[in-house]
Formats: structure tokens, sequence, C-alpha cells
């Protein structure tokens, strides 16, 4: 019997220390990325950094360390899509000026880690200019954003990514006819509908052709589970960086959605960024 005893004590005392173990692990995996809270005028959210943007990372901390953030003000926020943050002419911003260009004289590369991070609802991503002004997609150099975004229907995602594949070839279209520019004037000046007909006949094939190099869009499986779950903004994925999440708090995020705005999209009661923390 003494022995019996002595086996099941051993047992729990092993049980015991592999549970401990794979807390550990657990709350290790938990852990990787720094931790950083943002204290607001009507709550603090924590977000987590992601280590695999690293240059976004460091950025964030950087100006969160420095009190950059300190007194801005969350100046756009879009129920059912975000709200963004971290103009610095924000700060003490009168009623009626218009937000939303304020920088730090400097942007910062793109940092896609894409499929593994995309725009669910709470992730953390950098604002930036248009790709108009800025087709390398760089980041503003402190201008961020929270997703709230909402909840699509399978056939929604299904027609996003055929809008995305039908983008692309699109895109290349109108990069190849750009190297075509003097023989379209001449074209068009000669009034040569023909010679245009057939020349977009042989740019559109040659946009085909190189389209079909690469796979055909498809969001992946997980994007596909969150997207029609918790919701995001799908439309967003591969364009803007996405280098963060929101770990606590996501309920003030919320909170701060739901605030009235006026025509510029800028909360009626300024919403503040009293500090943000490095935990």
């Amino acid at each position: 019997m003494k022995k019996n005893y002595i086996i099941i004590l051993l047992t729990i005392l092993l049980c015991s220390v592999m549970a401990c173990k794979s807390e550990q692990k657990k709350r290790g995996n938990m852990e990787k990325g720094t931790l950083v809270r943002i204290e607001t005028s009507v709550g603090d959210i924590v977000v987590k950094l992601y280590d695999e943007t690293p240059r976004h990372r460091d950025n964030f901390i950087k100006l969160a360390e420095n009190g950059t953030y300190e007194g801005t003000l969350f100046h756009r926020v879009i129920k059912d899509f975000m709200i963004q943050a971290g103009d610095p002419d924000s700060k003490d911003a009168p009623r009626g000026k218009m937000l939303g260009s304020g920088d730090v004289g400097y942007t910062i590369p793109a940092e896609f880690v894409y499929p593994k991070y995309f725009h669910k609802k709470g992730a953390l991503a950098a604002a930036r200019q248009g790709d108009n002004v800025n087709p390398k997609k760089e980041s503003s150099g402190c201008q961020f954003y929270i997703v709230t975004g909402k909840v699509f229907s399978d056939s929604t995602l299904l027609g996003m990514e055929s809008q995305i594949n039908q983008n692309r070839l699109t895109n290349v279209f109108n990069a190849l006819a750009q190297k075509h520019m003097k023989d379209i004037y001449k074209m068009r000046k000669a009034n040569d509908q023909e010679g245009l007909m057939n020349l977009q006949d042989t740019l559109y094939t040659q946009a085909q052709a190189e389209v079909a190099k690469q796979p055909e869009f498809h969001f992946t499986p997980e994007q596909v589970k969150v997207y029609t779950t918790v919701g995001g903004t799908p439309h967003l994925d591969g364009e803007y960086t996405v280098f963060g999440e929101v770990i606590e708090g996501m309920d003030i995020v919320d909170k701060i959605q739901q605030v009235k705005t006026d025509r510029s999209d800028r909360p009626e009661t300024d919403i503040t960024i009293k500090k943000v923390e490095v935990l």
C-alpha cells in the first residue's frame, strides 16, 4: 500500500511540473513582442507590437518614450472602420482645424508581414499617404490607426477576391499603356481608331500574360474565419503595414468608435492620448 501511495504522489508531482512548464511556455508565447499602454481620456488600451515589424516597433517605442503622443487626439474616427491618432498638429487643435497631415519629418519603409498579420478587428497599423504620391506605401512616421471594421459574409469576401484580381489586371494594363503614351497621343491626334483598338488589344493580352505569372489572390482560411466572425477591414490588406494588435481595452476602442463626429470625422468631444507607456 505504501508503495502505491508513493507512486500516486510521484505521478501527481510529475503532472504538476508538466502543467507548470506548459503554462510557462504558453505565457512565453503570449509575451512575444512589446507591450505598450495607450492611456486615453476615456480609458486605457494595451497593444502588442510585433517583433516581425522591427522598424515600426522601434519607432513607436521611441515616440512613446519621448512623449510625442502626449496630448494628441484621436482625430479621425469612422464607425465600423477604424480610429486614427498620432497627428502632432492635433495637440490643442481648435474646432474646425483640418487634421491628419501632421508628421515628424520622416516616413518608415513598409513592413508587410502578410498574410500572417492582416486587418482583423483590433489590428494596429500605420497610416500613410496615398499611392499617387507614395508608390512604395511607406508609413507615416507617427500616425497610426486601430481597426474596428465589421463582419463580412463569405460571398462578400469572394467578391472582394474577384475585384482584387481584376484590379491587378487593370494596374498592369495601365502601367503598360503609360509606356505608350506618345503613340496613343499620336493616334488620337490622327483619329486613328483602328490603331488605338489594336494597341489596346495588344496591351491587354500582354497584361493578362503578366498577371498569369502570379497566382490568383485568395484570402487564407484564417482570414476567412476571422473576417466572417470577428470582423475587420480586408480591403486594406497588403496596402498598409500592420505592426501590432490590441490585447486589452478593445471595449475602449469600441467606445471611441461610437462617439459622435463632425463632417471631418473628428469626434465632437476631444478624445485625448494622455500618455503612451512601454510596459
